[in-house]
């Protein structure tokens, strides 16, 4: 809770300031402390919605924004007391949207036998509400506890919906089986009680952007890249051939993908060649290779070799060989299979909105080893 509190804080000065650093503490000290009078109780965190802060504890800028909406006084108060604290009730909307990021960072530590000694998934769904009035959402996933509950939650789904159909027949985004969700976290506003029994994720959203959810996988992760490494040491140099596979479907490709890979501290001239997609280039002042592929489709490989010269050393020391390192993103794939199957919007004026999903794979620490 602690740590939760801090970056909703470093979050609030990025808001207030643009910011959050030595300079901008120093210039506004004044609207700090009064910000962390009013979040902190007691040593206790209370309100930290942004939105509702920026009502009555205000700068100059914030100010002349609010000029125009010039709440009162009573309304001020019942937001910030209120049930949804985090959100007014007089939101107008032309055009009534919402957008689902589904962001996950795939962690991988492969071993040199080429065994998988770490997989997990770490990921996050960022929602951007544009809404008017005071919606309430419903928000379902293809996680097991879900797909294992009873028939209501599959009415629900199939009712009047076509967000799941259209976002799920599309490549790479899970093919409808469940997905096992080994731990996650809920934005305030999620109504936890009705995610208790009928597994499903029921809130009023915020206005604007915000994190709706994160959770973490552990089972079944689909690994987007293959990379089979074979290094041959030898007294005067060092051999590399390195393979890498693309795992997913052939309609998806990975972008501004990098690949770093390291060399003995005391290699003095790498000659490199390229069979397939990228380019490499060495980087003495790194001791490494980068190899640079700004777009690679799915479904097939690529390859480098390379011969790095290495200066004699008058105390040899055996290399460490450090893993080679990988980083890329993914769109429309999910490493862990999470789907998005329905988002619906209820509201008392019965308007129309527009829903819109998008999946994003990127690399967090995707190792191997050499």
């Amino acid at each position: 809770m602690v740590f939760e509190f801090l970056y909703k804080l470093l979050g609030l000065g990025v808001s207030y300031f643009g910011r959050f650093d030595e300079e901008s503490v120093k210039n506004n000290f004044v609207l700090i402390y009064e910000l962390l009078d009013e979040v902190l109780d007691f040593g206790y965190p209370q309100n930290i919605e942004v939105d509702t802060l920026k009502l009555y504890v205000t700068t100059e800028s914030i100010r002349s924004k609010n000029l125009i909406i010039q709440e009162p006084t009573q309304n001020i108060t019942m937001q910030a007391t209120g049930v949804t604290s985090w959100r007014r009730n007089d939101i107008v909307y032309k055009k009534n949207e919402a957008f689902v990021d589904v962001i996950e960072s795939v962690n991988l530590i492969l071993s040199a036998k080429g065994t998988v000694l770490r997989a997990d998934v770490q990921g996050q769904i960022v929602m951007r509400s544009f809404l008017s009035g005071m919606p309430e959402c419903k928000f379902g996933l293809n996680d097991k506890l879900v797909l294992d509950h009873n028939t209501a939650g599959n009415n629900d789904r199939s009712a009047g919906n076509r967000l799941g159909a259209r976002v799920g027949s599309m490549a790479g985004v899970g093919d409808g089986e469940s997905v096992e969700i080994a731990d996650c976290q809920f934005h305030q506003c999620v109504r936890l009680g009705k995610f208790d029994t009928d597994r499903i994720i029921s809130f009023i959203p915020p206005d604007g952007e915000f994190e709706l959810m994160r959770y973490r996988t552990t089972e079944n992760v689909n690994l987007p890249f293959k990379v089979l490494p074979v290094v041959r040491e030898g007294r005067n140099s060092v051999e590399y051939e390195i393979l890498i596979k693309s795992n997913f479907s052939s309609k998806l490709a990975a972008t501004n993908m990098v690949v770093n890979i390291p060399l003995p501290p005391n290699a003095i001239k790498c000659r490199i060649k390229v069979t397939g997609v990228g380019k490499a280039k060495y980087h003495p002042e790194e001791n490494s290779m980068i190899w640079r592929i700004s777009r690679f489709q799915g479904l097939q490989e690529t390859s480098l070799t390379a011969l790095v010269d290495l200066t004699p050393l008058s105390k040899p020391t055996p290399w460490s060989r450090p893993p080679i390192a990988l980083d890329f993103q993914v769109l429309m794939f999910t490493a862990s299979g999470l789907l998005v199957r329905f988002l619906k919007v209820f509201e008392k004026n019965n308007y129309q909105s527009v829903k819109w999903v998008r999946y994003m794979t990127k690399a967090g620490s995707y190792e191997i080893r050499i």
